[in-house]
């Protein structure tokens, strides 16, 4: 089978597989707490960003890596990771420009993925090869990066508006 199809596959299952594991254990959970509360874990989660920074590392990527996608991607991930530690910071310190600042966190992190898998794919045309051992991150990280930056929005725009996180459409119903 092609490489870039086994790539795609390989991307596509796990936003399947993270997409299920969300709708039955992480949306359950996150419905039923404070939308200020629930944002925590779901940002805990990007800590992890300094991950990227492999894409910069001689011998886990292949040299054949572009640095011009290899440096925006590595860095920019870095800088989403330590704005993630200042959103929870600001979040579990009540800080009153939390949630603007869980704004800028989310816009900045959702759209470095967003362009990361743009410039790859569209810009560069990466072969999946050139990731060497990085190839986990797209196939395996960034797909459950992107559902919480989604589940991230849907609490921001629905806070203003309650204290309770409402339901998704056809989504499951908790206590």
């Amino acid at each position: 089978m092609n490489v870039g199809a086994l790539f795609g596959i390989s991307i596509l299952m796990c936003f399947l597989s993270f997409g299920i594991i969300t709708r039955f254990y992480i949306w359950p959970r996150i419905r039923s707490m404070n939308p200020r509360e629930a944002l925590v874990p779901l940002v805990v989660v990007h800590t992890t960003r300094f991950v990227g920074l492999c894409f910069l590392v001689p011998g886990v990527a292949s040299e054949s890596l572009p640095s011009g996608f290899a440096s925006p991607a590595g860095y920019g991930d870095l800088i989403a990771a330590v704005l993630a530690v200042i959103a929870i910071w600001t979040l579990t310190a009540r800080i009153s420009w939390a949630l603007p600042f869980v704004w800028i966190f989310n816009v900045w992190g959702a759209t470095d993925l967003l362009n990361a898998f743009y410039q790859g794919e569209i810009h560069y045309h990466i072969n999946p090869g050139w990731l060497g051992a990085a190839y986990f991150i797209p196939t395996v990280i960034v797909p459950p990066l992107l559902v919480t930056h989604g589940l991230i929005f849907w609490l921001l725009l629905h806070s203003r508006r309650s204290n309770v996180v409402p339901a998704l459409e056809n989504g499951p119903k908790s206590a």
